[in-house]
């Protein structure tokens, strides 16, 4: 199976409450969608926390072939090995990227515009939106599947 991915990360604030949102599809067709807060963090930790559980939901999918759209330039040429991970605090999830991207017989990621990125970037916002509607701190435990996710 083939999938195009789109994933989003964002904070608000940086660091600040963050989350993740994810759209998967087999071709014109969504088979799942992923908004979640993750705590506190900074926009770099929610790009690669999104791109991580996306590789998640591919791997049990069962897909073989993997293609990644993010906004993120500096997550898209950090995995493609055109830029060093220097940052400590990112070292450990680029080392997950990579060792989650070993389970795929193929494996891109590209750079988009954020307008080619809507969907995940409005995952993101709606639960960004709510944790600070919810005037909580951070925005962990607010989640949203799509319910083909859950069949």
């Amino acid at each position: 199976m083939k999938l195009e991915i789109f994933t989003d990360g964002g904070c608000l604030g940086n660091p600040g409450p963050a989350a993740i949102g994810v759209v998967i599809k087999d071709g014109a067709k969504t088979l799942k969608t992923l908004a979640k807060g993750i705590g506190q963090g900074t926009n770099n930790i929610a790009e690669y926390t999104a791109l991580i559980y996306a590789l998640q939901e591919a791997l049990i999918l069962k897909a073989d072939e993997v293609s990644v759209k993010t906004d993120s330039e500096l997550m898209c040429r950090q995995v493609s090995g055109v830029y060093a991970v220097k940052h400590e605090n990112i070292k450990p999830l680029f080392e997950q990227v990579k060792h989650l991207t070993a389970g795929f017989k193929s494996f891109k990621i590209a750079h988009v515009p954020r307008a080619k990125n809507s969907e995940a970037d409005a995952l993101v916002r709606s639960v960004l939106k709510k944790a600070s509607q919810d005037g909580c701190c951070d925005a962990h435990g607010v989640a949203e599947e799509s319910p083909s996710s859950k069949g």
